[in-house]
């Protein structure tokens, strides 16, 4: 069974190719770095208008790279909920027509939920994991818009037990990086700084966020506030203009302060992310759901820290980790076209009415 998915919910164009739920025929994204780079982030708008260039050489170059013409593939999976709307129109339109013209199954998918999909694909058919004795599975999706923790009982059935109040993870590291000066793309760019030798990843008294000692919900302002004092300083602040204050403006933004104060926020974010993790891991097993695995996905997995830290969880917890590999951590087709395929196991087909959907609920 072979799925192409379409992906347009923000600023990657994709189309892949998938066999059988996990094997990755052909992945391939159109980014829109260099569109955006100017502006420190997505514009909407022209956002919408590059998919609308890149969607048929996209869907032309899947289709090149899997080595297969369009009337041999089975069901068009797209992303149709949640993004931005003017991108989803594109996504959602091109599937449709391709789905009419060729009289194929038309699979409308959950884009958060289908990153938590993306530890299934590979490209190596002997390197298929088994989803076996996955469920119930404690799901986590970081990215730029979104940072949830899920309990899933199968590959459809999703209960969202925490999400956040304010700032994304991935969003959050984005402003970080714009405050510390990074280029971007800022979470990648900020990553590969803290990375590098020397660093040292407690220089300041970084926030942990928790909002209530039960609660598995995320707020990552509070952190991004407190990384905006340590650079900039508040000299402005009333506390600070009595005569008692011991306020002192924060040293030089050097090279050396701009790469440690990198290393201490990855430290903070991914000490809150676990954090949310053990709480969710204890709430479950109160509930009787003693979960078997831990399903990531969303551009933030691919963050070296979060990566070794997710990593230690699930060994700690003796769970399965499903961690994607790189190439499907970011916003891509093949997690839309592995998980319609589980849609069209399951019987669940969409007609020609269904429509792009901003934002979600679950």
């Amino acid at each position: 069974m072979r799925v192409l998915g379409i992906e347009t919910s923000c600023d990657e164009t994709g189309a892949a190719v998938v066999e059988n739920g996990s094997i990755v025929l052909s992945n391939v994204v159109a980014s829109q770095h260099e569109v955006h780079r100017m502006y420190g982030g997505v514009v909407p708008e022209l956002a919408s208008r590059a998919h609308s260039e890149n969607i048929f050489p996209v869907l032309n170059a899947a289709l090149a790279g899997a080595g297969l013409k369009a009337p041999e593939i089975d069901a068009i999976a797209v992303g149709h909920r949640p993004g931005l709307i003017g991108s989803l129109l594109v996504g959602v339109a091109a599937a449709k027509t391709l789905a009419w013209s060729l009289s194929r199954p038309l699979l409308g998918v959950d884009h958060v939920h289908a990153h938590l999909y993306a530890g299934m694909l590979r490209t190596d058919r002997s390197a298929i994991p088994d989803d076996g004795g996955l469920f119930p599975a404690l799901g986590l999706v970081v990215s730029g818009g979104h940072t949830s923790i899920y309990l899933l009982r199968s590959w459809l059935e999703y209960e969202r037990l925490g999400a956040t109040i304010d700032d994304a993870l991935g969003e959050a590291y984005d402003k970080v990086a714009t405050i510390l000066g990074i280029e971007f793309p800022g979470g990648p760019n900020l990553d590969k700084l803290a990375c590098e030798a020397g660093a040292v990843d407690c220089i300041a008294d970084l926030p942990i966020s928790r909002l209530s000692p039960t609660s598995l919900d995320f707020s990552f302002s509070g952190l991004k506030t407190a990384m905006l004092y340590e650079v900039k300083g508040v000299p402005e602040h009333p506390a600070h203009k009595r005569p008692e204050s011991r306020y002192s403006p924060p040293p030089p933004l050097d090279e050396a302060r701009r790469r440690d104060l990198a290393a201490t926020f990855q430290r903070a974010a991914s000490r809150t992310v676990l954090l949310k993790l053990e709480r969710a891991i204890v709430q479950l097993r109160e509930r009787g759901n003693a979960v078997r695995s831990l399903l990531t996905g969303g551009g933030v997995t691919a963050n070296s820290r979060l990566r070794r830290e997710l990593i230690s969880f699930a060994g700690t917890h003796k769970i399965a980790l499903r961690l994607p590999e790189l190439g499907y951590c970011v916003d891509n087709a093949a997690m839309i076209a592995g998980l319609g395929y589980e849609q069209l196991r399951a019987g669940r087909v969409h007609n020609l009415s269904l429509e792009p959907i901003p934002t979600t609920a679950c």
